[in-house]
This record gives C-alpha cells, sequence and structure tokens, in this order.
C-alpha cells in the first residue's frame, strides 16, 4: 500500500432544481465552490420539480435516484432541494454556507484512502490508483461528466422571470468498473471528448467517496 499519500479534492453534489424557489441561494453558495484547487463541485438537477410549471432543462431522473440512495442508506424518508452531500458522506439541506464550509474543512483533512491518477491516451482515459487504508467494501469506479456553467432563462414555475448562471452541471454519471482495493487499479475507459470530467472512487451504497481526480 502507498503510505503518506496527500488528500484530494473534496467532491461536493449539489442537487438542486430551475423550478424550486429555495434553490438559487444554494446555486450562488455552489457556484463559490466551483473554481476552488481543492473542492470538485457537481451540481446534480433533479427532476421532481417538473410538474409545477417549468421542466428543468438539465435534470435526469437517474440524478433523483441517486439523491434517493443516499437518503436511504441514511434512513430518511424524504429528499429535499436544495441538498448538498459532502464526500459522500455527509448531507446538508438548505443555505447554510458557515456549515457547509466546516464540513469541507473537515474531509480535507482526512487521511487519503486511496491515490488516484487519470490520464488522457487519445481517445481514452487510464485510471489508476493504489490503496493507502483498507478498503474492505471494494470500491465503484464512476466517471462524471459536466458543462462548467450555463445560463437559464426561467419562464415558469416558482422561479419564473429568473435569469440564473449555472456552474458544473453533470450531465452524465456513469459507472464503469469495480475495483477490490486491495491490489493497485489500472483500467482503462473511451472518454469523447467533450464536456469537462472527473473520476470519482467510492463505496458502494452510495457510500463515502475514497478519492477522486479531473479528468486532463
Amino acid at each position: 500500500m502507498a503510505q503518506d499519500a496527500t488528500p484530494g479534492p473534496v467532491v461536493v453534489e449539489l442537487y438542486t432544481s430551475q423550478g424550486c424557489s429555495s434553490c438559487p441561494p444554494a446555486d450562488e453558495t455552489f457556484a463559490g465552490l466551483a473554481g476552488r484547487a481543492d473542492v470538485i463541485a457537481l451540481a446534480l438537477h433533479v427532476d421532481y420539480w417538473d410538474y409545477i410549471g417549468w421542466k428543468d432543462s438539465f435534470a435526469q431522473p437517474e440524478f433523483t435516484e441517486r439523491q434517493r440512495a443516499y437518503a436511504r442508506v441514511a434512513g430518511a424518508r424524504t429528499i429535499y432541494t436544495p441538498q448538498l452531500i459532502v464526500g459522500g458522506m455527509e448531507h446538508l439541506v438548505g443555505v447554510r454556507p458557515a456549515e457547509l464550509a466546516a464540513m469541507i474543512a473537515r474531509h480535507a483533512a482526512m487521511p487519503a484512502k486511496a491515490e488516484i491518477q487519470a490520464l488522457r491516451e487519445g481517445g481514452a482515459v487510464r485510471i489508476t490508483a493504489v490503496p493507502v487504508a483498507r478498503l474492505p467494501q471494494g470500491v465503484t469506479v464512476q466517471i462524471v461528466r459536466y458543462m462548467p456553467e450555463a445560463t437559464v432563462e426561467i419562464r415558469g414555475g416558482e422561479n419564473a422571470g429568473r435569469q440564473i448562471t449555472y456552474r458544473n452541471i453533470v450531465t452524465d454519471w456513469r459507472r464503469v468498473g469495480t475495483w477490490d482495493g486491495a491490489t493497485p487499479l489500472s483500467m482503462t475507459v473511451d472518454v469523447a471528448p467533450g464536456d469537462s470530467g472527473v473520476v470519482i472512487l467510492q463505496e458502494p451504497g452510495p457510500g463515502p467517496i475514497i478519492a477522486a481526480a479531473r479528468l486532463p
């Protein structure tokens, strides 16, 4: 196993919707994270607000299901927007910047469990990782693609008449393999040019995020 690995960026997921009147302040707070090197900020737009008069142009049912899966793991019966999930572990509903900053700092200070690298090889990405600590549950390997920025004029629903700029909008969250977490990982995945992206290693559940790296 690798020794004394440097902790990588902290993954922060925002569950949001263009149709939710409580979400714009969270979207604004989240935008402040998007440019930080020590944070991988990912906005997942959910579809359960679409019925009230405005269909979110970025929403995907798979993102709603991911949020529901987190709720099941946490023993929660209800899902909300806006909700932030830090490191796949800590949940924060609403807009509380001080609590969010404390969560990010806490996760940044945690010892690394794995070292990960993503290297571009033509039309593919080579993902390598080595364990730092034992990972008995194994790990899911995921590639996430996102648009860095887009502005939307909202013409219906609770935010009708507003123009909102969104950051790091997830377009695809794809499971590409598994890792036993014991032996070194090496795999190559076809990744077409286009949106920005990251590789995320996460315990099943979804559970804690073990490591993450931006795609070159």
